[in-house]
This record gives C-alpha cells, structure tokens and sequence, in this order.
C-alpha cells in the first residue's frame, strides 16, 4: 500500500510538472483526467497504427503520419508522440520496422525500405531522421541508391536532429549528440557527437 501510494504521488508530481496549471485540480479530477487520458492515446494508436502487431498498451499522442506497406511490430508499453514536431513513419513494399517494448519516439521521421530495428527502453527525440535507403544513386541520380538495415540496440538515447543512416548499428546504451550524422557503427555504452559522428567519451554500463 506504501508503495502504491508513492507511485501515485510521483505520477501526481510528474504531470503537475508537465502542465503547472493542474497546480490547484483537484486530486480525483487529476487522476480522472489521466485515466482517461491514458485510454484515448491506447484506442487512437489502435486506430492510427491498424494493420501492424502491437503489443500491450502501445499509445500515440498527437497527429502522427504512419503510411505501411510492409511489416511493422511495436513492443509493449511504447508511446509514440507528436509533441514538438509531427512523427512520420513510412515503410516500404519490402521494409520492416519492429520498436521493443518502453521505446518513447517523439517527432522523429523514420523511413523503413529494408529493415529498421529499434530495442527497447529508446528514447528518440524531436526532429530526428533514421533512413535506410539513399533513394537515389551518387553518380546516377534516375538510379536507385544503396540500401541497407539500422538497427539500435537497447537502452539507446538519441537527441534531437540527430541523423542516423544506412548500414549502422548503434550498440546498447549509447548516445547520440544533439546535430550528430550516424554513418558507421556506434560501440556499446559510447556518446558520439559530430559530423560524421565519432567517439566522444565511454559511457558507464
């Protein structure tokens, strides 16, 4: 009961903080509110994301723009939000999306023509773009260009306006800076900055 009754103060706290003019609300409207809240952002991802595997309670909160012609699965618990800047998130006739479970996606464009797998516990901030497919060749731009699978490991923290492109893994509990361009691999428990991204320091597991 203790430990119920510090949850529900922490979440009274968290969404006092998030909007300073619940301050005076009464504690049953506030709770209310939330409940209901909670249910409308899980029923509209239902309606917004139709067609994909999603797992237990999946929410989306604000007007995203989803368009799917391959396979997207999502994880439990992974909010999908359009606060700041609009998430878009096209998949391919051929492309594969999957999000692990407690994965927090705000404002990002992420397009999927091969595969892109984000773990679980990512966070993704506004503005950023993970793009598998360069659409059109260096030298030939009426050709097709290079594809290749992103895949981002658990415990992922990517910043805003971040860019992260074809063919990199980004290892488990790394960093990617504010701006930082991703054309290679990121190493476990490391924050890279830059462009390209390299190496800022190592991160402790």
């Amino acid at each position: 009961m203790d430990r119920f009754k510090r949850l529900l103060a922490d979440r009274i706290t968290l969404l006092k903080k998030e909007d300073p003019t619940l301050a005076g609300t009464p504690l049953y409207t506030l709770l209310a509110k939330d409940l209901l809240g909670g249910a409308y952002k899980v029923a509209y991802a239902k309606y917004k994301l139709k067609g994909t595997d999603l797992g237990k309670l999946v929410s989306v909160n604000g007007n995203m723009l989803f368009e799917n012609k391959g396979e997207v699965t999502i994880g439990d618990h992974t909010k999908i939000w359009s606060r700041i800047e609009r998430t878009k998130i096209f998949v391919g006739k051929s492309g594969v999306l999957e999000i692990g479970k407690n994965t927090f996606i705000n404002g990002a464009h992420i397009s999927a023509s091969t595969r892109v797998s984000i773990g679980d516990h990512v966070n993704i901030a506004p503005y950023t773009i993970i793009i598998d497919d360069d659409f059109h060749d260096v030298n030939a731009h009426d050709a097709p260009g290079t594809k290749a699978p992103i895949t981002i490991e658990d415990n992922v923290w990517i910043a805003t306006r971040a860019i992260i492109l074809k063919g990199v893994r980004i290892g488990e509990g790394s960093i990617v800076a504010s701006g930082a361009v991703v054309t290679k691999d990121v190493a476990p428990y490391t924050l890279v900055g830059g462009v390209p991204a390299i190496p800022i320091k190592k991160l402790k597991p």
